[in-house]
This record gives C-alpha cells, sequence and structure tokens, in this order.
C-alpha cells in the first residue's frame, strides 16, 4: 500500500515538473518589457529594446469556424518566415503566430512605409475574394496584445467598443454595377498607445489598435525601389483619410500595401492594459440578468431547502414514535430495498468515477482562474490547464468508481478501473477525431498535426490510465461502504406509477431548473468561443457554478423523497439522470443560439459546431449528473439511518 501511494505522488511529481516546464501561466503584474525611444544618433542601429516587431496570428472567421494561416493568402512575407513557440492550448485552438514584415521604432512615427507590391493572378485573386465572402478577420499581436480597431457605435455615443483584427477586406455594389466589387484592406494606420516611466526614459506598450484601409495607389514612372507614392507621401506628409479611390481585387490589378505607425502616451500602466480589450459593451445586461438568476435561483432553493427539512423531521419523529411497524407507510416500507444494487450497476460506476474526475478539473480550472493564473493574455492557457487537470484527477476518478463498485459487492476492480479510463475520453476522442478530419480536408490550421495528436494520446494511456488504476487501486482496498439497513433477499414489487412520477417525465422536468440557473451565464460562454471574444469574468462563472451544484442537489434529492414515497426504490439511475437532463436543454439552446445569433452557411462550419456542441452537452451530463447522484445517494443514506428499523 505504501509502495503504490508513493508511486502515484512521484507520477503527480514528474506530471507537474513537465507541466510547469512545458507551459508558463500568466502571474498578474509580471514580467513587464521595457522599451527604450530611440535616439536620433541611433536611429538607424539596432539596439535592444528599441524596436518592435509584431507578430501575425491565424486568419479567423465567425462565418465559418475555419482558420486559416496568415499567409496561406498573398500577404507580404518577411525573408524568412518564422514559427513562434506554441503550448498545446494553441495548438488546439489553431493559432499560428508567425513573424511579419511589419517593424516599428519605439516612439519614432512612420508614414507610409511600403511594404511590398504584389500582382496577383486568377487564382491569388479568387483566394482573396473568398476570405472576404466568409469575413475573415487578420490577427495580429505585438507585445503580446492583439490588435483591435475601434469602433464608434454611433455620434453620441463617446464609448469606445473594440473588436479584434481587421477585415481583409469588404464588398460593395454600386448602381448600375452586374455584380459586387471586392476590395481589400492594403493600408494600415497603427496606433502603439504606451505608459512612460516618469523617471525613466523606457516605456511599456499598453494599447495596439489599427485602422484598415483601401486605397489604390498612385505613383508616376515605372515601380522601382525609390518610388514615392503621390496617394501618400513620408516627404509632403501626406496621409491616407479614405477619400481616395479604394483598391479593387481583380486579376493582374497590381496592389501596394503599406502602413502608418503613430505612438500615443497613456495614463494605462501596465498591469491595466487589458482592461480595454475585456471590457463588454452590454456590461449592465450582463450583471443584471446574473444577480436575477441568482436571485430566482436561490429563492427557489431556500423554499425547497425549508419544506424538505420541515416534511422529513415530521416523516421521521412519526416513524419513530410507531411501536406497530405493519403500519409503516411510504419511503420506510422501502428499508429492505433502497439499497439493492441497481441494473448496470457497473455502467454507474464508471459515470460516477468519470464525473467526480470531470467536476475536480472544472474545480480546480475556476480557481486557477480566480487566482489569476488563467488570463486571456496567456493564450491558451486554458485549455493546457483543463487537459493537464483531467489528467491529474484521474486519481479521484479511479477512487471513486472503485468505492463506489466495491459497495455493490463487486470484485472485479480492474475492469471497472479500466472503462472508467477508456469509456469517456474514447467516445470524446472519438468525435474529436472525426471532426479533426473534416478540419483537416479543410487545410484548416484548426486541424490538429499529428505530433500534437500524439501527445494527446501520450497524456492519455501513459499518465491518465495509471492514474486513474492507481485511484481503483486504493479505492477498492478501502473497506466497503456500509448501508444504514440491510437488503432482502427477495425484492420488493413497485406499485404501479402515477404518470408524473414515471421516470421519463420526472428526468426531463428535473433538468429544467438547474439549465435555469445556467443559461444567462451559457449565452456568454458561447459567444466567447463561436464569436471570438474574450471571457474573463470568472468569480461571476464561480458564483454560478456553486448555484449549479446546489441546484442539481435540492432538486434531485426532492424528486428522489418524492420517487420513495411512491415506493419505488429503483432510485440509482434516476437521480442521476434526473440533474444529468439539463444536458438535453443545453443542446436544444445551443441550436437556437445557432439559428439566431451566428451565420454559419458552410455544412462543415455547422457540422464543427454540432460536435463540439454536442461534446460539451456529454460533459455537462456527465458533471450534473454525478452532482445529482451523490446527493441522492447522501440523503437516501441519511433519512434512513435516522429512522428505527426492527
Amino acid at each position: 500500500m505504501a509502495d503504490t501511494t508513493h508511486l502515484v505522488q512521484l507520477w503527480i511529481c514528474l506530471f507537474l515538473l513537465l507541466a510547469i516546464h512545458g507551459c508558463s501561466f500568466y502571474l498578474p503584474g509580471v514580467a513587464p518589457q521595457d522599451f527604450h525611444k530611440a535616439s536620433n544618433v541611433f536611429l538607424y542601429l539596432y539596439r535592444y529594446g528599441d524596436f518592435l516587431k509584431v507578430k501575425v496570428n491565424k486568419l479567423s472567421s465567425t462565418k465559418t469556424q475555419l482558420p486559416y494561416s496568415y499567409y496561406s493568402i498573398p500577404y507580404c512575407r518577411p525573408q524568412e518566415i518564422v514559427d513562434s513557440a506554441e503550448n498545446l492550448g494553441e495548438v488546439l485552438r489553431g493559432d499560428r503566430i508567425e513573424n511579419s514584415p511589419y517593424e516599428f521604432k519605439m516612439r519614432v512615427p512612420q508614414m507610409c512605409n511600403i511594404l511590398c507590391r504584389i500582382t496577383p493572378n486568377e487564382r491569388t485573386a479568387s483566394e482573396f475574394k473568398e476570405k472576404i465572402d466568409d469575413e475573415y478577420q487578420v490577427n495580429m499581436i505585438l507585445d503580446n496584445l492583439p490588435l483591435v480597431v475601434p469602433v464608434t457605435t454611433s455620434e453620441q455615443d463617446i464609448h469606445i467598443q473594440y473588436h479584434h483584427g481587421f477585415f481583409v477586406g469588404h464588398k460593395v455594389w454600386y448602381a448600375g454595377m452586374k455584380e459586387d466589387k471586392y476590395l481589400i484592406n492594403n493600408h494600415l494606420t497603427f496606433t502603439v498607445k504606451f505608459h512612460k516611466d516618469p523617471e525613466f526614459e523606457y516605456a511599456r506598450i499598453v494599447g495596439f489598435e489599427v485602422k484598415p484601409f483601401s486605397v489604390k495607389h498612385q505613383y508616376d514612372g515605372e515601380w522601382n525601389e525609390d518610388t514615392r507614392l503621390t496617394t501618400c507621401d513620408p516627404h509632403a506628409k501626406k496621409l491616407v483619410a479614405g477619400i481616395d479611390p479604394p483598391q479593387e481585387i481583380e486579376d493582374r490589378n497590381e496592389i501596394i500595401f503599406t502602413y502608418d505607425v503613430e505612438f500615443q502616451e497613456s495614463d494605462v500602466k501596465w498591469a491595466s492594459r487589458w482592461d480595454t480589450y475585456l471590457l463588454m459593451s452590454d456590461e449592465q445586461i450582463h450583471w443584471f440578468s446574473i444577480v436575477n438568476s441568482l436571485m430566482i435561483v436561490l429563492f427557489l432553493s431556500g423554499m425547497v431547502a425549508m419544506i424538505m427539512l420541515r416534511t422529513l423531521y415530521r416523516d421521521i419523529s412519526n416513524y419513530n414514535q410507531q411501536e406497530d411497524t405493519q403500519d409503516e407507510t411510504g419511503w420506510k416500507l422501502l428499508h429492505g430495498d433502497v439499497f439493492r444494487s441497481p441494473v448496470n450497476s457497473d455502467l454507474l460506476c464508471v459515470y460516477v468515477g468519470t464525473g467526480v474526475q470531470f467536476s475536480g478539473m472544472i474545480l480546480a480550472a475556476m480557481i486557477f482562474a480566480l487566482l489569476g493564473f488563467l488570463s486571456p493574455s496567456n493564450r491558451g492557457g486554458l485549455m493546457t490547464a483543463l487537459l493537464l487537470l483531467w489528467v491529474l484527477m484521474a486519481v479521484f476518478g479511479g477512487y471513486a468508481a472503485a468505492r463506489l463498485y466495491k459497495s455493490f459487492n463487486g470484485s472485479k476492480w480492474k475492469i471497472i478501473t479500466l472503462k472508467t479510463a477508456l469509456m469517456f475520453p474514447g467516445l470524446i476522442f472519438t468525435v474529436f477525431f472525426i471532426l479533426n478530419a473534416l478540419i483537416w480536408g479543410e487545410k484548416s490550421t484548426g486541424a490538429v498535426p499529428f505530433g500534437t495528436m500524439s501527445a494527446l494520446v501520450f497524456l492519455w494511456f501513459f499518465i491518465s490510465v495509471p492514474l486513474v488504476f492507481a485511484g481503483g487501486y486504493i479505492g477498492f482496498r478501502k473497506p466497503a461502504i456500509e448501508n444504514p439497513v440491510k437488503t432482502n433477499k427477495i425484492p420488493r414489487q413497485i406499485p404501479e406509477q402515477p404518470w408524473y412520477m414515471k421516470s421519463g417525465f420526472t428526468v426531463l422536468m428535473g433538468g429544467i431548473l438547474p439549465f435555469g440557473a445556467v443559461f444567462i451565464e451559457l449565452f456568454f460562454i458561447l459567444s466567447s468561443i463561436w464569436l471570438h471574444q474574450f471571457y474573463y469574468i470568472f468569480g461571476f462563472l464561480f458564483i454560478v457554478f456553486m448555484v449549479l451544484v446546489v441546484t442539481c442537489a435540492e432538486v434531485t434529492i426532492v424528486l428522489c423523497y418524492f420517487q420513495l414515497c411512491s415506493e419505488d426504490y429503483e432510485w440509482w439511475w434516476r437521480s442521476y439522470l434526473t440533474s444529468g437532463s439539463s444536458a438535453i436543454y443545453l443542446f436544444i439552446y445551443s441550436v437556437m443560439y445557432f439559428f439566431t445569433k451566428l451565420n454559419i452557411t458552410k455544412g462543415v462550419s455547422g457540422t464543427l459546431y454540432f460536435g463540439y456542441m454536442l461534446i460539451l452537452s456529454y460533459c455537462f451530463f456527465v458533471l450534473t449528473g454525478t452532482v445529482g447522484f451523490y446527493a441522492c445517494f447522501w440523503f437516501t443514506r441519511r433519512i434512513y439511518s435516522s429512522v428505527k428499523i426492527d
């Protein structure tokens, strides 16, 4: 036993060392980078910190949900494309961070810098048009800050909203035209905001904005390296203002890419620079909806708890005062059958163990997020943390499955442990592999590479599975859970139940209230996933999660009590399915969200959406089902241990 415990500790220590070495979690206020102003003497000398290098990320679209590499279309390229190191979460998100030809000098404005000149052929022009049709956005990064486009909603509204990335281009239609014209954003006006230290010369970047323009650049004579544009000229201090003729995308129609850079001093400190990016336009609605949902759910939970306590207290007092056991009625009649092993008890143990593992992963991830370890600035950090925590929580999953299995007088704990380690991850991995094959067929960077897929398999079979077996071994070695009452050898016949107490109806009704506790927050979570928005209110999410747990427990206990009063002792599976049925409503809500909030038109993109939402709903089923089961398990043991059984 001691050797096994030491072995588990060794596995956990080794895995934590790998996790710490492989991914860097963000701590608020840590590791700012200082940049010095380039002086006139060293204006053309490369000195560390004076030059800002812009990186490019994936092309993303809320219309297709298929990310592509920035250089998948013929944008201007550096001499050598260098991929940045990406963590596991970034790869799974489809991020592809690469260098770019954009280079700035700290606090040195630049005007009308010519990046490159291309002449697209029919194929490359078609690629640009396809990306414009699908509303693809270009994502860039400077000092770990994503590029945003400031947008004012109206002339009266001084509040500025920020959209992540700028569109590749847009379509226009003029009267008399037979078809739309495709315009490309070939001129970018960057604004780098910095916060200057009052005592020193260095500054820190606190903002990265852009205003894209489509302008057909003009020049005199033949094109060469010294050509000066007439549409914008740094010598004449002529800027692109958006009134010039736009740049159309056509076969053999040259495109000149240019950019400006201006620097603005800001009062925003480095530690608060992400506040602008995380600002939500509907913040008041969000707060009001969350508080309103919490008040309703807490009020209903209080009423349910009060009714249950008063009713149970009266029942237990009356039963204990009875001398004649022949007068027993209601739930006390089932004391000889209430702990009888259910049908498919092995499968129930597997699902309970999986739910414990999943619940531990969610709870630990929320705690890390509340402490600031999973800031949006750490791209892919949340996904990486979830995977690592899932693997580590395998010990608790195996322990819970084996412990419950032994209470059913089972002896083949290795089979149960193996099913716990393989069944749920196997189903998720199968669906994920099929969806990944569809993404691969679209040649999208969202497809997980073979190396990353191999790493996932390694985490599963060589770390998660052994930890599940270690937990199962420890759990099975523990003494079996003793029931408060003995089980009769002959099962009691269950009387005919009214329609409102049948399993199908009660299961479906039981999932409404737990879903009602989270459906408002679910809107913001889905928006962060499918509309590429940041989600950062982990404090509210933690509160909603706690309310969800309490609601699942109380609803399951109430329906379990009514079921026992109807002399139906088959509560094991029904307790799991009652709260787990909220996943059905979650999937229905995702269907409504698809048709009302998204503009997905491609079949592959729709398949990806419903495939991933099916995975999310299945995980929600396992989570809520396990909470309901343990609540009912505790409740039945509690009430039957409180009565006198002759």
